[in-house]
């Protein structure tokens, strides 16, 4: 018997709650009210009420597989546990007793559990499918799965809100820096997330708005504190560049290097294997400055804009000049690999895009909410990601072939966390889903029947 199973029996009264009795005294127990969870340390259930005998109790339920682990889990010398009202247990192996000496109510389970709650129980537990309840998940009512999704979207985004919140204490609730280094790190997609992180913090928002008229001058300090305008990057040992653009660059940020006193970060940080050409760092680094380029006080714009189109414009920078025929410094794209005559304009695409919207621009329009007490920008986070289209990856793909078809990043974002938090760690219980399946017609008692 696992303790979990138990708060979940308790939670949903799915156990014979007839002719109800203490343990010792045998005086009779009616379940009033069994209480809130409790997530953090002390009694598992608080503001339970329980009528034992003629008196009703107001207090605390600890729920334990043996009446022994209270004393193995040294519960007598927690103050927390004084006011425990009913120790519900499913072997009652011991008589327990306060410090007072008063005998401390215990309800046993044992023999009042229905045994096919179990067995269903046991079966997700053992499972090796890909989700533990995959093979009944398509018999889950719309209005229970929809709803759960909901639950589970803004458990995401204030999971997502944990760095960024830490970030802003760092920088002193400095919302333009925090953010900008979050999208900046967001533009190097996973294989260059750290790198470009160290770059946004190594180079400060505010040094770059005071250059905000000339791309140029942008592009010089992304690529001089990114470690990049040196030769030997990109050629071979003593040689020397002939390349313009680059020697441009190099004498702007030589300048900028000494007026600000910028360190550049290790050149060998960034990754170029196993990427497609247009997410080389250079370019991801070029669509960034011109990003900055076209709008500084980058966060204040996109907090107050409402049109997700507006901001999908704002979104779609593309690579200055000098990209358009190259990946890297000094090495120019083969012809045969552009797209028309003058080069191939390198935008920032639909689907980064789309990805910036959802790990960056969303979480902070949600916090943004919160913390301002604003119900229109948490509703407006959750509507951008309604019209934002679904994410394609493995996990949704596999979704997708267990029946469940997300229309849109909302949901995606929900189910990530739906396999992520729950299927894979086995919180069938905590799931939505799960106790559905488990029980599925519970006979709860009124205000509880949300719960589940």
């Amino acid at each position: 018997m696992q303790e979990e199973f138990l708060h979940y029996l308790w939670k949903f009264r799915l156990f014979d709650t007839r002719d109800l009795k203490t343990t010792v005294e045998g005086e009779p127990i009616e379940i009033l009210k069994c209480g809130e969870p409790n997530s953090d340390s002390g009694p598992d259930f608080f503001n339970a009420k329980i009528k034992i005998g003629k008196t009703i109790w107001a207090g605390n339920v600890e729920i334990h597989v043996r009446a022994s682990d209270w004393e193995m889990h040294k519960h007598q010398q927690d103050k927390a546990y004084d006011n425990v009202i009913l120790h519900v247990v499913y072997q009652a192996d011991k008589e327990l007793r306060r410090k007072n000496g008063e005998r401390i109510p215990t309800l046993e389970l044992n023999e009042r559990i229905p045994n096919n709650i179990y067995q269903k129980y046991l079966s997700f537990k053992s499972s090796r499918d890909w989700i533990p309840c995959g093979k009944q998940i398509k018999d889950i009512d719309s209005f229970t799965l929809n709803h759960w999704l909901d639950r589970l979207l803004v458990e995401r985004l204030e999971r997502k809100s944990i760095p960024i919140l830490e970030s802003l204490k760092q920088n002193k609730n400095n919302r333009e820096e925090t953010f900008y280094r979050h999208l900046a790190r967001n533009f190097g997609l996973k294989i260059n997330a750290e790198p470009f992180e160290l770059l946004a913090k190594s180079l400060p928002v505010s040094v770059l708005g005071k250059h905000k008229n000339s791309l140029l001058q942008i592009e010089a300090l992304l690529f001089g504190v990114a470690g990049m305008l040196h030769p030997s990057l990109t050629l071979p040992k003593g040689e020397g560049t002939h390349d313009e653009y680059f020697l441009q660059l190099k004498k702007e940020y030589e300048f900028l290097k000494n007026k600000f006193k910028l360190k550049p970060i290790d050149s060998h940080l960034w990754k170029f294997m196993r990427l497609h050409p247009p997410n080389f760092p250079t370019v991801r680094i070029s669509q960034f400055a011109n990003l900055i380029y076209k709008s500084s006080h980058l966060f204040s714009k996109i907090i107050e804009t409402k049109n997700i189109k507006a901001i999908r414009d704002l979104l779609s920078c593309e690579t200055s000049e000098y990209w358009k025929t190259h990946y890297r410094f000094d090495k120019q794209t083969p012809l045969s690999f552009r797209r028309g005559v003058g080069g191939e304009v390198k935008r920032f695409g639909d689907d980064a895009i789309s990805n910036i919207i959802i790990n960056t621009i969303a979480p902070f329009v949600f916090i943004y909410g919160k913390e301002k007490g604003a119900e229109n920008y948490v509703e407006h986070a959750l509507e951008l990601l309604e019209k934002t289209l679904p994410e394609k990856n493995a996990i949704i793909s596999k979704w997708k072939e267990l029946g469940i078809n997300a229309k849109n990043a909302y949901e995606t974002q929900a189910l990530l966390q739906l396999k992520n938090e729950y299927c894979s760690k086995k919180r069938c219980l905590k799931c939505s889903v799960g106790a559905r399946l488990l029980h599925p017609s519970p006979s709860l008692p009124k205000g509880e029947r949300e719960s589940a």
